[in-house]
This record gives structure tokens, C-alpha cells and sequence, in this order.
């Protein structure tokens, strides 16, 4: 576009240019319009010529003025308006060479000796044929430069080219919604058979146990038995409260999502729901020789929250830890606060099997596990950490994770204390 461009700035500059040539050629060669001998005795004459019979030059005829005048309509007549431009009008010698320059623009010789960046186009001024000083008169040339003719160029197409650049980014863009939507809608995808494959295992277990405790309990020696009625009787609650729990976590995501959950905020002091939380788990670490150690070392421990969501967020945390221990390796974990002037920082650690970095980066997704193969040797949806990070956040407070491969995980918390207004 821009070549195409360039040569049409230059066949107009050609075209206008010929029209003043044109205009000019009917001036020469003829001595009318007070242009006899006593006339042109007056005129400023060539300093080379020899008879004040030759007839006038151009540069005689014309001012600087009235030539750059002749110039500029001509430009305008061949759209060329605000296109700067320089002249120079000479005289060609006998060998065709150019002799001297009898009128010429103020910056002409310096633009006219820059071809590299400026145009300049030539062309002759011939008398007519059957004028009076047809033979007469010495042969002109008028040239004219253009500087900077590609940037003129440029500066003719800014539109063009903004618009073009314009229409580029949106297709760019387009290219990018669509692969970044064809990336989200795959990931979406896995997200959903593996929340389905999870959610499979996950009733798939109580629901055979309840299966199986049924079946013993049609058994006659076992309707006999009033201890073992009473026994599979308390598997068959207890595996009914595990799916109903598990239903009440998929519900209170789906509810978290579109922000229906209203936290009851109040005061409540960290450390004692801390020791509570802690206590609950008591019996998973006994059994594998676990424990569980608090350095609640806060001075202030008192933060606004809502105390049933505050609970269940550290109970996700500590369950998380106990769930994915080493093997035959006893799990430990540290419970420990601080404060500050502003904030209540809890971090719980763990000395379970870890996370690598891309995992860490994606644990607080909504449905995310960490990749183990084709083993559901870990319960669960994915859901607790988005919990976690979506209560935390709640009571206007921040969480992160640091964890390596083999040597454990650490999550901490980071909350505002409750502002005391003191009266006076």
C-alpha cells in the first residue's frame, strides 16, 4: 500500500508539474505582451547572452514567486494540498549539461542534492512550434523536489495504517479468546470427569458398605444377634452421614460460588478454636502415631469471623495434612501464631509427602487435585482448599502455601485482628 501510494505521489508530482511546464512553454519564445527589442532591452538579461535578439527566458519572464505560485495550483488541482515542495529553473547548455540557474527556491540546492530521501522530477520548457522566437530562445528545464516523499507517504496513509494496525490486534485478539476459550473449555472438561470420577468413588464406598451391612443383617443368625443388628446398624448411620456430609460439600461450594453464604461475623479468639479443631483429630494422628504440637505464641488472638466456617476452614487444613502423610512415616504437624499490629498470622505445617511447584500454584482451584495416577488413595472432591481460601478471604484476610516434594507443606494465614474502640 505504501508503494502503491509512493508512486502515485509521484505520477501526480509529474502530472502537475507538466501542467506548469505547459503553462510556462506559451510564454516562450514569444515577444508579445511588451516584449519587443526596446522592451526587452529593460529586462534582466542572461549574463552569458550575446543578442538582445534571443528571446527572453523564463527566469526573465517570472518571479520566484510567481513560478512557486504556478506550482502550488498545480499541486492543488492534482490533490497534492500541503505537499511541500522546492523549484529550480535552468538554462541547458549546448553539450545538454546544465549551465546555471536562473531562478531556484531557498532550500533547493540542498534538498536537489539529497536523492536518497527527496524526488525530484525534470522537465523540459520547449517553445512552441511557430512562435516567434522558436529557434531563438535557449532551452530551460524546470525541476522540482519533494522532500521527505516518503514521509509524506506515511503521513497520507496514518489512517490507513492505523486502521490496519487496529484490524491486526483484533484478529490477534480474536485468535487468542478463542485458543485461550478452547484451553478453558478442555480444562473444564477434565475438571468435570474427574469431579465425576471422584464423586463416583466417593458414594460408590458407603454405598457398598451400607449394601453389605444390609445383606448380613437379612442373615437369621444374625437377626438373632442383637449386638451385631445394633452394629451394622451404626455402620449403616454412619455411612449415611458420610454421604450426607459429602452432599453438604458439594452444596455449600455450589453456594460459596454464586456468593449465597452470609458469614455471621463476631469475635472470636483464634487460639481456643484452634485447640478445639486440633483436639477433634486426636485419634487419626494417635492412630498413626502421630501428633499434633501448638506454639500459639499471639499475643492477640482475637479476630472477627464467623466461628462455624472459621472451624471448618482449619479443620480442612489439618485433614488435609493427616490425609496425605508419608507412608510408615508418622504424621507431625506445628500449629503456630503470631501477631502484629495489624494481622493474626497462623501456619500450619506438615511433614506429609508435599507438592511441587505447579500444584502449589493451582491448589486453591474449585475441584483441583493433585495428579497421583490412576490411585483414589486420597478422598475427597477438591473442594476444601477453595473453601478454605474463599473464607479466609471472606473475613478480609490472605493465604498461602510453600511446599517441596518429600519434605512437607506449609499454608499460611494471615488475618486481621479485631480494631478495640476505646471510649473516652
Amino acid at each position: 500500500m505504501v508503494l502503491l501510494r509512493q508512486e502515485q505521489v509521484k505520477h501526480n508530482v509529474e502530472e502537475a508539474t507538466k501542467m506548469v511546464v505547459e503553462d510556462l512553454a506559451l510564454r516562450k519564445g514569444n515577444y508579445s505582451s511588451g516584449t519587443g527589442i526596446k522592451s526587452r532591452l529593460n529586462l534582466q538579461l542572461d549574463p552569458f547572452a550575446f543578442d538582445i535578439f534571443k528571446s527572453p527566458t523564463i527566469g526573465q519572464r517570472f518571479t520566484v514567486a510567481e513560478i512557486s505560485d504556478k506550482i502550488r495550483r498545480a499541486f492543488n488541482i492534482k490533490n497534492l494540498q500541503g505537499v511541500n515542495f522546492e523549484f529550480g529553473l535552468s538554462t541547458l547548455n549546448y553539450r545538454g549539461g546544465i549551465d546555471y540557474f536562473e531562478k531556484r527556491s531557498d532550500k533547493f540546492d540542498a534538498y536537489f542534492a539529497d536523492t536518497v530521501h527527496n524526488y525530484s522530477y525534470i522537465a523540459p520548457i520547449l517553445a512552441l512550434t511557430g512562435t516567434p522566437g522558436e529557434n531563438l530562445s535557449p532551452d530551460e528545464i524546470l525541476i522540482v523536489v519533494i522532500p521527505g516523499v516518503k514521509s509524506i507517504v506515511l503521513q497520507s496513509l496514518r489512517w490507513n495504517i492505523i486502521m490496519a494496525a487496529l484490524f491486526s490486534i483484533i484478529i490477534i485478539a480474536a485468535f487468542y479468546l478463542t485458543v485461550r476459550t478452547m484451553l478453558r473449555q478442555k480444562k473444564l472438561g477434565d475438571i468435570k470427569n474427574d469431579f465425576i470420577n471422584n464423586m463416583t468413588h466417593e458414594f460408590k464406598t458407603p454405598i457398598a458398605t451400607i449394601s453389605l451391612a444390609v445383606d448380613a443383617m437379612r442373615n437369621e443368625k444374625v437377626l438373632q444377634d442383637r449386638e451385631k443388628i445394633g452394629y451394622f446398624n451404626s455402620i449403616i448411620k454412619e455411612e449415611n452421614q458420610r454421604m450426607n456430609r459429602q452432599v453438604e460439600t458439594i452444596l455449600k461450594a455450589s453456594q460459596l460460588e454464586k456468593q449465597e453464604v452470609e458469614l455471621i461475623l463476631k469475635p472470636v479468639h483464634a487460639h481456643s478454636v484452634i485447640k478445639d479443631v486440633a483436639d477433634n483429630f486426636t485419634l487419626q494422628l494417635e492412630e498413626k502415631a502421630g501428633k499434633a504440637e501448638l506454639l500459639l505464641n499471639a499475643h492477640n488472638d482475637l479476630i472477627e469471623a464467623d466461628d462455624i466456617h472459621f472451624s471448618n476452614l482449619l479443620n480442612n487444613l489439618i485433614d488435609n495434612a493427616i490425609k496425605y502423610s508419608k507412608e510408615n512415616v508418622p504424621p507431625r504437624l506445628i500449629i503456630t501464631t503470631q501477631s502484629d499490629a495489624k494481622d493474626l498470622v497462623i501456619t500450619i505445617e506438615d511433614n506429609g509427602i508435599g507438592m511441587n511447584k505447579e500444584t502449589v500454584k493451582k491448589i486453591f482451584e474449585r475441584f483441583y487435585r493433585a495428579h497421583t495416577g490412576n490411585l483414589h488413595n486420597v478422598k475427597g472432591f477438591g473442594l476444601g482448599l477453595s473453601y478454605v481460601k474463599t473464607i479466609v478471604e471472606a473475613i478480609g484476610g490472605k493465604i498461602k502455601a510453600d511446599s517441596m516434594p518429600g519434605k512437607g507443606s506449609t499454608f499460611v494465614i494471615e488475618i486481621p485482628l479485631k480494631k478495640i474502640h476505646v471510649s473516652t
